[in-house]
């Protein structure tokens, strides 16, 4: 029996992905929407251990990969980036031969193929608060205090009662 290999006739369960505990316990993680996520998992899915900084994901590579519109995936790509999950390592272009060369992207959380060490920016990222607006009780322009609407002949249209 030592001439069989060890894994002879055993199915594996294949490539998977694999979401960190500390990426998905920060709050740059848990208050993202559904399509960005897609995103993400799409990214970590072309991510084969050794290419990172190098992955290369198209607009229209990702919107056909998680079923989006091309218009519709762009933003996903620009929050993952202001939240520090991922980074542009080159930015598209138009190669000399006139064919487009698609964007490489590094996910934040692994350090990168070159050896820089991962910058995890999402762990320092917080959601800013907008101020609360404040109410505005105005009036519209062709509104008289005293008689109601005006409907610009100088008629009412509708009276006020208070």
């Amino acid at each position: 029996m030592a001439g069989t290999p060890y894994r002879k006739g055993k199915k594996g369960a294949g490539r998977h992905v694999q979401l960190s505990e500390h990426l998905q316990s920060s709050q740059a993680w848990a208050s993202l929407k559904p399509g960005p996520r897609a995103l993400y998992v799409e990214l970590k899915r072309r991510y084969n251990g050794c290419n990172n900084g190098r992955i290369i994901l198209s607009y229209r590579d990702a919107a056909e990969a998680i079923n989006v519109s091309r218009n519709t995936v762009g933003p996903y790509f620009t929050e993952l980036e202001e939240r520090g999950l991922i980074a542009m390592t080159r930015a598209p272009f138009l190669g000399p031969s006139g064919i487009g060369q698609a964007s490489l992207w590094a996910l934040q959380e692994v350090s990168t193929a070159d050896g820089k060490p991962a910058t995890r920016g999402f762990q320092h990222w917080s959601e800013k608060k907008k101020p609360h607006p404040k109410t505005v009780h105005t009036r519209p322009k062709n509104c008289d205090a005293k008689s109601g609407w005006d409907n610009g002949n100088g008629g009412t249209v509708l009276k006020i009662v208070t």
